[in-house]
């Protein structure tokens, strides 16, 4: 590694020395200069200059000065302020200025290094920690998945994958993401047994249950409604780690509440989560209460046309003694994103607003169609990448920021989450089959039992029955089912995509969070 070569400006250079030998010491290259026109000059000369040590009270141009003409030569190049001056103004204005530390005189050799480290090698010491952190962390959390015996605990292990994902992400540290992908494998067929076991008794026995799609809105909204507006956004297929990835972008302008979750019903596919979701029941209620509006996988026609309706009758059967206005608005064009946010400020005289936003449903959708976006999103990381990219440049964050000027309640949350598959699964079965990569129904199934939970009486899990011999089947942990007509082509085509349906970690628990403005 060659050597790092510090530029320190300072018009006492000389009471310096010592500093100066403590660094050449440590193996750092330092040139000195006496003023803001001279730093200018070497930092525009030829000669490499990795970091900038800046004295703010030099004669002639000061340090802000000659800061501000530095990044505006060369804006990647670190500097660090050096003062004597601690006024509040002038520390805001460096910082605004991009620096990347402060340090207050007299400083100590120690304190000088520490900040090269941070500067220098902070991306390699991370890398180093992390990776150290994490083989630590690597046989608790094999035993830990052993050991899950509830719902809740099951919440807890995901969001502890999560939060190592993220850290071994930000860390580069890709060995040991590909063996944190390996434990996600291990704990995903655990969780798949954990359903298996307890599915239809939630059902059955809700007291012994999560929260869940169909009483998600009795359990966690209505009982918050007051004076307060409550604007709620659903993003179709927000997984808890794509928000914990805008979590910090949504908390410069919104304190976090209460980050809770729920699970999804099965199958965690739209048409069956989001319409228990906003109905407030199990989809065999669908279609006993609202024949008309319940099209089963083999009927045609669009199968969350009714959702608004189904809010809307909700709203009616358990808010009945109260006034209670609400609003409805799906938003899929761009169009109606710009509409909602010119339009924000109108929810505020709901009591109850939800907007349904399905960008993150269709960038999934669009990632196994189009190749530029299998490039671009090609794993989770890049995936959640691009995700960010999305939001933060997004009608919605716009509209979500304008309600941060406002005295209102704001959700976020989803129907359910996505999972990338990569174990084909054969099936037969006849033409009125659902084409769904993750669950099946229909008449006459023929598949490996191992790969799926079985429901032979979907009564039994609220859902409905769309003929007598009807039953469900759903992939568990990454597995995707495909049909022997074509099988090759079609495991080449859908391997490596984002699906949903199936029985996951990242499918099932989805994130419920509640925001005031700060």
């Amino acid at each position: 590694m060659s050597k790092v070569t510090i530029l320190w400006a300072d018009d006492e250079i000389e009471i310096l020395k010592p500093h100066l030998f403590f660094l050449e010491k440590k193996g750092y290259e330092v040139l000195t200069v006496t003023n803001g026109n001279d730093a200018i000059d070497e930092v525009m000369g030829d000669q490499q200059i990795d970091v900038v040590f800046l004295d703010e009270s030099m004669p002639g141009l000061t340090g802000l000065e000659t800061l501000a003409r530095i990044k505006s030569a060369k804006p990647n190049i670190p500097v660090v302020m050096i003062t004597k001056n601690e006024a509040e103004n002038i520390m805001e204005e460096a910082i605004g200025s991009q620096i990347d530390d402060y340090l207050i005189k007299p400083v100590n050799p120690n304190q000088i290094l520490l900040s090269l480290k941070k500067i220098i090698d902070n991306k390699r010491l991370v890398h180093e920690k992390t990776a150290s952190d994490y083989q630590v962390e690597f046989r608790k959390i094999i035993m830990e998945i052993q050991d899950v015996r509830t719902f809740e605990e099951w919440a807890t292990m995901y969001k502890k994958i999560i939060s190592w994902e993220l850290k071994l992400d930000d860390g580069n540290v890709d060995q040991m993401g590909e063996i944190l992908n390996m434990q996600k494998t291990e704990a995903n067929a655990a969780f798949s047994k954990f359903i298996e076991k307890h599915y239809e008794n939630w059902i059955q026995k809700p007291d012994s249950a999560p929260i869940m799609s169909h009483n998600l809105m009795r359990k966690y909204v209505f009982p918050q409604l007051d004076e307060k507006p409550t604007v709620l956004f659903l993003l179709d297929n927000l997984r808890f780690d794509q928000w914990k990835i805008l979590e910090p972008i949504i908390n410069e302008r919104f304190r976090i509440h209460q980050e809770d979750f729920f699970y999804s019903i099965l199958p965690t596919s739209t048409q069956y989560s989001r319409n228990s979701i906003f109905a407030g029941m199990f989809p065999s209620e669908i279609q006993k209460h609202f024949p008309d509006w319940w099209l089963n996988d083999n009927e045609e026609g669009g199968k969350n046309l009714k959702e608004k309706e189904l809010f809307e009758a909700q709203v009616s059967r358990l808010m009945h003694n109260k006034n209670i206005k609400s609003d409805y608005q799906k938003i899929t064009k761009l169009a109606h994103a710009k509409t909602m946010q010119d339009n924000v400020y109108n929810l505020l005289n709901n009591d109850i607003s939800v907007i349904v936003y399905n960008f993150i449903d269709m960038l999934s959708h669009a990632r196994t169609e189009m190749e530029v976006l299998k490039e671009l999103a090609g794993d989770e990381k890049a995936y959640r990448s691009l995700t960010r990219s999305w939001f933060l440049n997004s009608p919605l964050w716009q509209a979500m920021q304008r309600l941060s000027e406002k005295d209102v309640r704001m959700i976020i949350t989803t129907d359910h989450g996505t999972i990338r598959v990569k174990q084909p699964s054969k099936v037969i079965a006849d033409k009125d089959t659902t084409t769904n990569l993750r669950y099946k129904v229909g008449k006459n199934l023929q598949y490996d039992r191992k790969e799926v939970l079985e429901v032979r009486e979907p009564s039994k899990v609220g859902l409905p029955r769309p003929n007598m011999s009807s039953k469900f089947i759903f992939a568990k942990n990454d597995t995707f089912f495909l049909y022997p007509n074509n099988y090759n082509y079609y495991q080449r085509y859908f391997n490596d995509t984002f699906q949903h349906g199936g029985i996951s970690l990242e499918e099932v628990i989805c994130p419920f969070i509640t925001l005031y403005p700060r």
